[in-house]
């Protein structure tokens, strides 16, 4: 049996799958249907200094091979997680990483500070692809300037594992990689979701209330694969790889892409227990290709 044991950061996961944040919850709704303990670990939903509503409904949408979601970062905010989930999930034996989300950099900074303080919270990922309210609402992540402000700021406050998740709407996603790299990001996650949108023909309207939302799903994954290839190739700190991952086989050219580890998102939908399979399949993979652990593949990919 091969060692699925992988490296991020400061954090040892005990194989490399990992849910995608929005998608698990809080890890504990999906305790039911699996046990949540085995992953490498769980990414729980964007986290915000302050409470936020989110976007008016119709938030969500079905599309073909995937969905469009445009929910804006509902959540509680970050002394809601503290005092209400943070007892609740710190003694099961996973990692548990904070999607850090702001519309500032001011209040990415209070969110990860509150986030720091937490023993069992071994990492964020930092989610900059949210509008910085204070340049109309660009989002950080699609400039290698904004990115590297922001980064920049967290790093300086907050000393454990950093994880940088990259928009996956800009011109070169390498070029963003490396300039969070360079302001000391640990590791790097993508892709975000893709800007997209859906029309009802009928009624000639929008069928999301913010027009356009969040693509996910199936119909990503040749994107993302190409996009976790190129980063690969341009930083030198691990990628974590996602956008489509329905089975191991998925997850399987992920990493052969360059990706240390990955995160199912959507596919948790459809399939409350599909990462266990994926960590199945990920294993038998390494055992049929004469794989000793799981590292040696990534970045396996023969070209030429």
């Amino acid at each position: 049996m091969a060692e699925l044991t992988t490296k991020i950061g400061g954090l040892t996961l005990k194989n490399p799958v990992l849910t995608a944040s929005g998608t698990f919850g809080y890890g504990l709704e999906y305790a039911d249907f699996m046990d949540i303990s085995r992953l490498g670990g769980i990414v729980v939903k964007g986290t915000t200094d302050e409470p936020r509503e989110g976007n008016p409904y119709p938030r969500m949408a079905e599309t073909a091979s995937g969905m469009l979601n445009a929910v804006g970062l509902q959540n509680k905010g970050a002394d809601y997680f503290v005092t209400e989930i943070y007892p609740a999930i710190k003694d099961i034996e996973t990692n548990w990483i904070v999607n850090v989300s702001g519309s500032s950099i001011e209040t990415y900074v209070a969110c990860a500070e509150k986030m720091a303080l937490l023993e069992r919270i071994p990492a964020i990922e930092l989610n900059i692809s949210c509008p910085n309210v204070r340049q109309g609402g660009m989002a950080f992540g699609v400039t290698a300037k904004g990115a590297a402000e922001v980064v920049r700021a967290v790093r300086n406050i907050y000393s454990k594992t950093l994880i940088v998740k990259l928009s996956p709407n800009v011109t070169d996603i390498a070029e963003i990689a490396r300039a969070v790299e360079a302001e000391g990001a640990d590791a790097v996650s993508l892709i975000n979701t893709l800007l997209g949108m859906a029309i009802d023909a009928e009624k000639r309207r929008p069928v999301l209330s913010t027009v356009t939302g969040g693509l996910s799903g199936p119909c990503i994954k040749p994107i993302a694969l190409r996009m976790v290839w190129q980063t690969y190739r341009a930083v030198k700190i691990p990628v974590i790889g996602m956008g489509g991952i329905a089975n191991w086989k998925d997850a399987v050219e992920f990493m052969l892409a360059g990706a240390t580890a990955v995160q199912v998102g959507t596919y948790n939908f459809i399939d409350p227990a599909v990462t266990e399979k994926v960590i199945h399949g990920i294993n038998a993979y390494c055992d049929r290709h004469g794989f000793r652990s799981v590292s040696e593949m990534v970045g396996g990919l023969k070209i030429g």
